[in-house]
This record gives structure tokens, sequence and C-alpha cells, in this order.
């Protein structure tokens, strides 16, 4: 869907339908919307009078013009109530609007830009939003269905300003349009089947976006892996006939007077568990497992798009997870690039495994701050919930309080959990220096502090399990994958680079 800035009043607007907008416990209309409820003869303070819209954010109402404008449908959208107004509610109440369009098949649309009246909130940033929230709403997977794919409506949409001179919607809606390419990318490297999304696949899409969109890229192979002694991510890999890649994104390169972040993304194609095998249902989501990865390719796609002032990095180590004869089992010991020895009590937590040889390179950098991001832990889930929040470790607070802010921001939620170095005793081992699982028992955090001994540097670690598929009651996440990180360390990023806002 194309979306743009056009200077015009809604009233008088020629579209298929036009977007406005009330707020739960208004008596009528106010602002844009009263203008249209005023030609359309009080049409929409009926609806409000008679009970049959409340405002609630969610609610779509339609109404049918008969020629009395020259838009053939009004459609009203709640916003919940004004105090409790914010960014999001902005994203969602567009998310309900354009789904509506969609499913009446509207050609082209117009909206007011919700909130920029009493609720106060910058043109630019509820330009974003709606573009952000309708654009993500609006994402769906065909993938290997042997029938068309559904025709796509709406085909544009006009958010309207007062003058044609006025650029600030235009910059919103630009990076509101980089936001949800990078989110809907991860969304199709997370939906792929297992069998087409091998690491040299996902490898060549990260490489192919790089191109298009003009950030560095590099992947290295086995054997620059093992020159390296990435005998973690090796040890993982091992079992599997696809061969391991290190995906490395670059944007900025150049720009040596930077400050760098580097993201981080478990890139784990497909996990069995190995040896110790997950069960059927356990194993049922696991082509998945790769969605921090995919997080990180997708951010760093909407990163070249905004070009905030910083070098950003992207580490995406991938591989299989497989059984076979050449397989990793337990009691194996493995050795990271960094020196450290590693006892291995589980096959299926690997991918700490990945993400610690990763967390070493990432030195070389010389990084003001890092993230990972990975779906790491059911225990994660279980302190936490499904499709509730990511749980979050930081040695740092100033990465801590910046990635909680752009959870805020963009409604990814994250929650602080202690590095406490009691979980250090969990992983102690008597034939290595650690061991690569405490147990079932408090595995979130002796997951977290194993990472922890890979990393010299202001880090915090995300561990996004629960949150990769069939997010509910979430207008921005249809069915299938959520893209889930991704806008959470763009903004990230973003914030790092302006931390004065």
């Amino acid at each position: 869907m194309d979306v743009r800035a056009t200077a015009g009043q809604i009233e008088v607007y020629a579209a298929d339908a036009i977007i406005v907008n009330v707020f739960e416990g208004e008596a009528r209309p106010s602002g844009a919307t009263s203008a249209v409820d005023y030609v359309l003869n009080g049409a929409i303070s009926d609806l409000i009078r008679d009970g049959d819209f409340s405002g609630k954010l969610g609610q779509v109402a339609v109404l049918y013009t008969r020629g009395s404008i020259p838009a053939k449908r009004v459609l009203i959208t709640g916003m919940g109530k004004a105090e409790t107004l914010s960014v999001d509610t902005i994203r969602r109440a567009a998310a309900h609007a354009i789904l509506k369009a969609r499913e009446l098949k509207v050609q082209r649309v117009a909206s007011i830009l919700h909130g920029t009246g009493a609720g106060n909130i910058a043109v630019d940033v509820a330009a974003q939003a709606i573009t952000e929230g309708s654009l993500l709403a609006l994402y769906r997977y065909h993938g290997y269905k042997s029938s068309p794919a559904p025709e796509d409506f709406p085909k544009s949409l006009d958010l309207l300003i007062l003058d044609e001179r006025d650029r600030r919607a235009a910059l919103g809606i630009a990076d509101g349009q980089a936001i949800a390419a990078g989110v809907n990318l991860a969304r199709d490297l997370v939906n792929a089947p297992p069998n087409v999304c091998s690491p040299e696949y996902l490898a060549q899409a990260a490489v192919e976006m790089a191109a298009s969109v003009g950030l560095t890229s590099t992947v290295l192979d086995r054997a620059q892996m093992e020159a390296l002694k990435m005998g973690a991510l090796l040890g993982v890999a091992q079992g599997s006939d696809q061969p391991p890649q290190f995906i490395i994104l670059d944007y900025n390169a150049d720009k040596t007077d930077l400050p760098t972040v580097v993201l981080v993304g478990k890139g784990v194609t497909f996990d069995t568990g190995g040896y110790d095998i997950k069960t059927s249902d356990g194993m049922g989501t696991m082509k998945g497992d790769m969605a921090g990865g995919a997080a990180v390719i997708g951010a760093m796609r909407a990163i070249a798009g905004i070009q905030p002032r910083l070098h950003v990095v992207g580490l995406i180590p991938t591989a299989d997870n497989m059984i076979s004869s050449h397989a990793y089992r337990p009691q194996d010991v493995l050795t990271a690039s960094n020196g450290v020895t590693i006892e291995i009590i589980s096959t299926d937590a690997e991918g700490r495994l990945l993400l610690a040889d990763a967390l070493v390179y990432a030195n070389r950098y010389q990084p003001a701050a890092v993230v990972d991001i990975a779906t790491l832990t059911g225990s994660c889930v279980t302190a936490l919930g499904q499709h509730v929040a990511a749980g979050l470790f930081s040695t740092e607070d100033k990465v801590r309080d910046t990635l909680m802010a752009a959870g805020t921001e963009t409604a990814e939620k994250l929650w602080p959990l202690p590095l406490f170095p009691e979980y250090d005793k969990t992983i102690e081992s008597t034939v290595a220096d650690i061991k690569n699982s405490g147990g079932a028992r408090g595995g979130v955090g002796t997951s977290a502090i194993f990472l922890k001994h890979f990393v010299n540097y202001p880090w915090a670690h995300i561990d996004m399990a629960g949150m990769t598929f069939d997010a509910p009651d979430n207008p921005l996440m249809p069915k299938g994958a959520t893209g889930f990180g991704a806008r959470l360390l763009t903004e990230f990023a973003l914030r790092w680079a302006n931390p004065t806002g």
C-alpha cells in the first residue's frame, strides 16, 4: 500500500473511504471529526448518542455518505479514553481502521492525523504511527500455497495535512515505512518453512537486503569460523548437513567518529533439541528459533532507512541443531573463541553457544553497547507468560534504561530480571570452565549468566521466548510470526544515537 502526505480537508476529500476518530466518553465528535459530522447532518453524533458507538479502542463504525460528501464511506475508529492516548493507541486505532477498509475492499483511503489536535502528538510522530500500524496490520504471509495470493486492499492511504509545504508528515511516513519493511522482512523469514529457511537461505536473504538498502554485508563460512576458533557455534552446527553461517551487517561502517552499537541475534534455523530431543509439541514451532536473528536483520533494514547518526553492526550466528552421528553430545566439552571451555549438559541449550562466539566477536568493534536477542528459554515464558513480555538482563543501567524506554515506545514490552551471582554456582563444572545449563529451575537466569562469561563491554540480553508467533488481540500482529524485536531494536538504536530526543 502506498502511503503519502497530501494537503486537504477531510470533509471534502475525494476517496473511497475517509478515516476519522472518536474518543471514548466524548458526548459529541471533536476536531476534524466534528467537521465531517457537520456535513453529514450529525450522523456521527447520532451513533454516539444512541449508544451504537462508544469510541472504545478497537471499535470501527462505517457510515455510507450517499453523495453528501465526495468520500463514499466514513470509517470511524475508536481511540479509547483521551487520557490514555499514546503512540501505540494511534498505531492500533489506525490498524483497526485499515483492516476494516481491507474487509470492504476499499481502494483509496484518506485519514486524519490521529492525536495531533487535542492530544498534542507531533505531526511526524502521528504520521509514523499511522503508517506503521497500517502496514503492519495489512501484512499476511501467503507462503507456498498453490492458490493465487489475495489481492491487496487498500491500494493507497493519504494522510491529510493542512499545508503542502509542511514536510513533517512525509518524514514520519518514511520512518514508518522503513520500520514496517523491517518488521515484515523479519516476519517473512520466521514464517518460511525450515526446509527453505536454512542457514544459507538466511544469509542470502540478509545479503540481498543489505545490498538493497546500502548496508555492508559479510558472511563467514565454516573455514573462517574455524580460523576464529568458534568452537561453541561449530559444535552445535556439526550435527547438520547444512553448513553454518555467520552473518555480519554493517551500517555506517566507514564512520569511525560515531559510537558503535552491536545487535546480536540467535539464528538457529531449526532446533530438534539434538540428542536431548524435544517433544513433538515442543518441536512444533522450532522453525522460529531464528526469530532473534530475524529481528536483527529486520532492525538493520529499518535503521538503514531511517539513518541515525550511529555505527550499528548486526551479528547473526546461524546453524541447525540436528541429530546425527556427527552431532555433539551431553558431556562433550567445547571451547569458545575466547578460550572458555564449556561442558555440554543439554544439547537443547544450543542457542547460548551460538551467541557466545558472536558476543566474543562483537568485542572487536569496541562497542559502546551490545544487545543480544534470542528465543532462549522456556523458563522465560514460565516467568513472564506467553505473549506478555520478553526478559531483560543487563550489566549497565544506561543500556537497560534505553531498552526499557524503547519497549514502552514500541509496545514491545520488556521486564528487567536480575543477574544474581548465585546463578554462577549452578553452571560450575568439574571438567570445564562452565556448563551450558544449570537445569530447569532458574533456567532464564542461568542462561543469562552463562552469556555474561563472553562479554566485557556494556551489554544486555533479551530472552524473547514466547513472543514469536500468533500474538492474540493485537491488530498489528496478524496470524503467524510477530516480528517481535525488530521495532524494539530500531528504537533502541535511535535513542542511543539521540538520547535527548
